[in-house]
């Protein structure tokens, strides 16, 4: 004879697997979401890099700004960010464990870059910055290590 179900035999997940909860379902969905974002915030990335180098007059020159770089200096920076951001994004969405702590070290890294372009580009810098915290929450927020299924 069966037993009657209670709150906290439904509650319980079988032996050998977690239970899933809304944070995890979150997190686990962020994920996924973090390496399209990466993908995008790395063309973004890109294509401020190739703007920054193919012409030096494209973002406005400031007076005395202390993160001071020739404008060609930071399109090459934001050019290699960018394509490393896209590899990442990438390998996120392939679901490879390296991805992820490389995600959330170049998102780190992104931050503080875009923190420091802030003067020359503010609403897409505080744009990035932003993609940067999600990134960083989603990818350490999980339990586990493995990115979910699609």
């Amino acid at each position: 004879m069966a037993q009657p179900s209670t709150p906290e035999s439904t509650a319980r997940a079988p032996r050998g697997h977690e239970a899933h909860t809304t944070r995890g379902a979150w997190a686990a969905g962020g994920t996924m979401f973090a390496g399209v974002l990466l993908l995008v915030d790395g063309i973004q990335a890109i294509i401020k890099g190739i703007a920054g180098i193919a012409k030096d007059d494209v973002y406005a020159r400031l007076g005395h700004y202390v993160f001071k770089f020739n404008l060609t200096a930071w399109g090459w920076i934001h050019l290699v960010l960018g394509i490393v951001l896209v590899v990442v994004g990438v390998g996120l969405l392939k679901r490879a464990v390296w991805a992820r702590v490389a995600g959330v070290m170049l998102a780190g890294c992104s931050i503080i870059l875009n923190f420091m372009w802030l003067p020359y580009t503010p609403v897409w810098a505080i744009v990035s910055i932003a993609i940067g915290v999600f990134v960083i929450w989603a990818l350490s927020n999980t339990g586990d290590h493995r990115s979910p299924a699609v």
